[in-house]
């Protein structure tokens, strides 16, 4: 019983190569994503509710890719709270990449109006936590 837990796959926690693989993978997209004037344009038009939908379907998104990947055959009574944390943690730190990114490139301005650069670094960090999440899998 004991080494079945510890030899499941499905048990393993968020470990320092899991968050490098997510970083690699998220700024994968971010890049180029992130250096488009459209997305630049874009978070300038649209409205917050509309932001909020991109996290909304960020996190869904990640949530049925991770679900797929690491829970379909287990379940997830008793491993929620992993599944709960590896969602958060791959759309924080691909939000973060993307912060860094459009920071450097002075898109994100946190200064003069730190809501746009909230709404350019959450439009480009869906694509990114998508493509992060993927990254994640890769053994």
């Amino acid at each position: 019983m004991i080494l079945k837990k510890i030899k499941d796959p499905f048990f393993h926690e968020f470990h320092l190569k899991d968050v490098l693989q997510v970083i690699i993978g998220a700024s994968i997209l971010a890049i180029p994503v992130g250096f488009t004037k459209e997305v630049w344009d874009l978070g300038e038009l649209l409205p917050m509710k509309n932001i909020f939908g991109f996290i909304f379907l960020s996190l869904i998104f990640i949530s049925l890719f991770t679900y797929y990947h690491y829970h379909k055959e287990h379940g997830l009574k008793k491993h929620h709270k992993h599944f709960i944390k590896r969602i958060v943690f791959t759309y924080i730190l691909a939000f973060f990449v993307v912060a860094i990114i459009l920071s450097l490139i002075q898109e994100a301005p946190w200064q003069t109006d730190w809501i746009l650069a909230f709404k350019r670094i959450t439009l480009v960090t869906f694509p990114a936590s998508m493509s992060g999440t993927i990254a994640d899998v890769i053994k």
